[in-house]
């Protein structure tokens, strides 16, 4: 018998992920969105904030693409706002699990054709939505990477450390 991670599995962890960082930059200066996304990128994020918007806005996109609904123009949310940042996240979200709830089971195996900027993809609906939560899985990381090599350092977000399938972590108790 195969034993894996589910859908369910990866969202908790993401939704666990978002509580974390949502308290952690609440309770930080917004400059950590300032923060620069370094030299080395594509040219679409300058700055953390942009990156964090990112995230959101392509599980927005994803299921309008998936419902055949228009797409949402994100640019709009001000990515030096961490409440408006995390409620777009709330928002994409909360579209994601109605989604998920709402797609009849035959249907998700079944490939769609999308148009993305200059190409056209191919896929079914459970191969886009395993794309956005390891997506935004994947940008987490980046941006952790980011605020570490400038000096920031965040807590720990392993999927181990998560709540996620059980376990916990408990520290030593410290010696004076």
């Amino acid at each position: 018998m195969l034993v894996g991670l589910t859908m369910n599995d990866l969202l908790d962890y993401t939704d666990w992920e978002r509580r974390k960082w949502f308290d952690w930059m609440q309770q930080r200066d917004r400059g950590v969105l300032e923060i620069s996304a370094g030299p080395g990128g594509d040219g679409r994020f300058e700055k953390v904030g942009e990156l964090v918007r990112h995230i959101f806005s392509a599980e927005k996109r994803y299921v309008e693409r998936l419902s055949d609904r228009p797409m949402t123009d994100t640019a709009i949310i001000p990515a030096d706002n961490i409440e408006a940042l995390f409620e777009l996240g709330q928002e994409s979200r909360r579209e994601l699990r109605e989604f998920i709830e709402a797609l009849p089971v035959e249907d998700w195996d079944s490939p769609r054709e999308f148009r993305l900027m200059n190409s056209f993809l191919t896929a079914t609906p459970k191969k886009i939505v395993t794309h956005v939560l390891l997506h935004e899985v994947r940008h987490w990381a980046q941006i952790a990477t980011l605020l570490r090599l400038n000096g920031v350092k965040a807590d720990f977000h392993d999927f181990l450390f998560s709540p996620v399938m059980g376990g916990e972590l408990r520290r030593e108790p410290q010696t004076a």
